[in-house]
């Protein structure tokens, strides 16, 4: 353990971001109930599955009135580019000011997200609104959704190991009212359009040999990529003329309840550690099905997972960056003391599980 605390590294802060247009839940219901309401036969159910999902508001990338302009998958995701740039800039500032740094320190910036696509990536034009230098590294990340935050913080982690002197940015930026199709009226997508929200977040994270200031956040001890075979029609998109269709399996809570306990105990074991010894779940606010099924199976205390709860209620799933938004307000809490670990966890299209393991 000494020695993977000499080589671990660490997490320096956390920015977000969210877009000022705000709903409340009852506000988009009844936005969809009108909208639906000649194509759905049945709208009490529609608000039966948004209720369920508790989600209690969230925050869109648009005005709320602009949607219905929005016919085409080019229009959708040239919103995704112009909004997404401009949260992404607004989290990485806020990350960087955190922990004490400027855009040129920045060494690498892995950028994930499954909401819109663009080429040159999202994180080509962040380079230039930031100032970061020229010969910046970027990762583009494409595909892994709701899992991809922890995967991001993983594979960030895994670079540092061995750029030791270097600092690098994280940004999730997933913008998932964009992605909604009006005329899809499968369960899946009326789930997915009460659910889902919009925002942004970046961690910043230094590499063993740059920690030459006052740690301010855990470091990243281990990190461990579970796939589930011959599951890749659990959760995903398929890409249809209007742009992403939401594939969303209910087996997703199944899944989660039938794999999460074996994942985590296994991977704690390789770290002589168990369940006991985690102080600090963070948890991806993949909804109440899959918060209930991490906690069943992991046998944890209902305040365990409040702060995904939380994050759950005020801003719904925000895809890959929900785990990072539960992060950052563990960290702005600061209430972890010396010595605490922590679990980072989030599933996700693959299917797949993804752990990263803290200690402060």
């Amino acid at each position: 353990m000494a020695s993977e605390l000499r080589s671990a590294p660490e997490i320096r802060s956390v920015g977000r971001a969210l877009p000022p247009h705000y709903a409340d839940q009852e506000m988009l219901i009844a936005a969809f109930r009108k909208g639906w309401a000649e194509q759905h036969h049945n709208l009490e159910r529609l608000v039966e599955l948004h209720r369920a999902v508790q989600v209690n508001g969230r925050y869109l990338a648009l005005p709320i009135g602009e949607y219905e302009a929005l016919e085409s998958f080019a229009k959708r995701n040239q919103a995704w580019r112009r909004v997404g740039a401009d949260l992404g800039e607004v989290a990485i500032r806020s990350a960087l000011q955190s922990a004490g740094l400027a855009p040129r320190d920045v060494d690498a910036l892995f950028f994930v997200t499954v909401t819109g696509i663009s080429t040159p990536s999202l994180d080509a034009t962040l380079i230039n609104r930031l100032g970061l230098r020229p010969d910046v590294k970027r990762t583009p990340i494409f595909g892994l959704g709701c899992v991809a935050g922890a995967a991001g913080t993983a594979r960030a982690s895994d670079y540092l190991r061995s750029f030791r002197d270097q600092t690098c940015v994280l940004l999730s930026v997933e913008l998932c009212s964009l992605t909604l199709q009006r005329e899809d009226l499968s369960v899946a997508n009326i789930i997915a359009s009460g659910l889902f929200g919009d925002g942004a977040a970046a961690v910043v994270l230094a590499g063993a040999g740059r920690r030459n200031s006052p740690r301010r956040g855990p470091q990243v001890l281990a990190t461990r990529s579970v796939f589930y075979p011959d599951t890749e029609r659990v959760m995903g998109w398929d890409l249809v003329d209007g742009g992403f269709k939401v594939v969303l399996s209910a087996k997703v809570p199944q899944l989660a309840a039938q794999h999460i306990r074996h994942d985590v105990d296994s991977f704690l074991a390789d770290h002589h550690l168990d369940r006991g010894r985690i102080a600090h779940w963070i948890a991806h606010t993949g909804g109440p099905k899959v918060l209930d099924a991490f906690q069943s199976a992991l046998e944890l205390p209902a305040e365990s997972l409040q702060r995904s709860w939380r994050s759950l209620s005020e801003t719904g799933n925000l895809s890959s960056a929900s785990v990072l938004f539960v992060l950052g307000e563990l960290l702005d809490a600061g209430t972890a003391k010396s010595g605490d670990y922590g679990l980072l966890l989030a599933m996700g299209p693959g299917f797949c599980s993804e752990l990263v393991l803290l200690r402060w």
